[in-house]
């Protein structure tokens, strides 16, 4: 397989890919219901040598491609969106208030057809098969871990991924060994007290003043308690107590997010933000509801996969478009339940506008101002194309 060929027959098929991406962009599906966006891919996938299933549990579409006696490939791409309002200016932005292709999976379903048209195309190549996932509800529902006890595994020997990021200049792919993204668990706390009115404090029990003091706990906990190099990241996102001015409420609410890169510190996190709040609530005579909701584990890419990335970029895309990112990122992927099971990796791939001159500066994913520059999308289904052709 010479250099840059897979990147000229992913070309022969970007007007496919860009019309696929924002006919799915326009029309955002939720959870672990994407009807339309399930028929979408399986009307592209229609005419090509695959055999389609999909699933009972959500709408999931499995495509598996013939191939050689070497290891089975899952090439995955998710294709739900989020619960968020768009505001762009693009002619195909959401036709639907409330949802929004903001975390680039419409681009992922777009990349992986874009890859399978190719491959099936060049099937006499492949040196093992191909299983094509495509997988709703990753933004909070687990529809990997779905599809998982649905036997999407089976005969599995190695996992492939791509996420777009908007902050990478486009057209480079990123990857790292260990853990590229982080857990993500939410943390509720009710602290009661004692409700009554404002002008006589000494009547109440106040739980305004224990909420307070744990909000500044947090941080306290994590800088105190956590090895900067093995991080914790801690966010105090919602908070609530009261309906007026001159009621001392009985409760006060706060919730947030906790991030760790590694299983450890995801434990040592939760056994300490329940110590704090509890220790906290009964030095103000408060008592204390502390509940943890577990979400998604560390992402971990398997040393010798994201190595083998790295090689794969460098030989379909060029020398200078790989470099290892050098930290994890602190937010979190349902792939992480695959990886747990299969080896294999998760890369970044770069897709930042022509016209914002930063990547730093373009709006991230999960913003309701996100735009991707679409030409990436070609180095996307030239690095899927690669995973499954290139032996090893």
């Amino acid at each position: 397989m010479e250099p840059g060929a897979l990147f000229e027959s992913a070309a022969a098929v970007a007007d496919d890919v860009r019309r696929l991406r924002r006919d799915i962009h326009a029309h955002p599906e939720l959870g672990l219901d994407n009807p339309e966006t399930q028929r979408r891919i399986l009307d592209a996938l229609e005419g090509l040598p695959l055999e389609v299933s999909t699933g009972d549990a959500c709408t999931s579409v499995v495509a598996d491609l013939a191939g050689g006696d070497g290891p089975r490939v899952l090439l995955r791409a998710d294709t739900d969106a989020l619960p968020m309002t768009e505001d762009t200016d693009v002619e195909f932005r959401s036709t639907i208030d409330g949802r929004a292709h903001a975390c680039g999976h419409d681009a992922h379903v777009a990349m992986l057809v874009g890859a399978a048209r190719v491959l099936c195309d060049r099937r006499d190549e492949l040196p093992g098969p191909v299983r094509f996932m495509f997988q709703p509800g990753e933004e909070g529902c687990g529809g990997a871990d779905v599809m998982m006890t649905e036997g999407v595994l089976d005969g599995v020997d190695r996992a492939f991924a791509i996420h777009i990021s908007p902050n990478i200049p486009n057209g480079y792919v990123s990857c790292r060994p260990g853990p590229i993204m982080a857990s993500a668990d939410t943390f509720h706390v009710t602290v009661t007290g004692r409700g009554g009115h404002a002008s006589t404090p000494q009547f109440c029990i106040d739980p305004v003043p224990a909420a307070a003091a744990m909000i500044n706990g947090v941080q306290a906990v994590v800088a105190r308690e956590f090895d900067p190099f093995n991080p914790a990241l801690v966010t105090v996102a919602n908070v609530h107590a009261g309906t007026t001015t001159n009621v001392i409420p009985e409760t006060a609410m706060l919730e947030g997010t906790i991030r760790t890169v590694s299983e450890s510190v995801r434990a040592n996190v939760h056994t300490s933000l329940e110590r704090m709040c509890r220790g906290i609530g009964d030095a103000y005579r408060c008592g204390v509801d502390f509940e943890i909701q577990p979400g998604y584990p560390v992402t971990v890419n398997h040393a010798a996969e994201a190595e083998r990335v790295a090689a794969l970029v460098r030989t379909t895309l060029g020398d200078r478009q790989y470099f290892e990112l050098p930290t994890p990122v602190m937010g979190a992927e349902d792939f992480s339940y695959v990886l747990q099971e299969v080896p294999g990796a998760m890369a970044l791939l770069g897709v930042c506008p022509d016209d914002i001159a930063n990547s730093l500066e373009a709006p991230s994913c999960h913003s309701n101002r996100m735009r991707l520059n679409e030409e990436g999308m070609v180095a996307g289904v030239a690095l899927h194309c690669a995973a499954a052709l290139t032996p090893g």
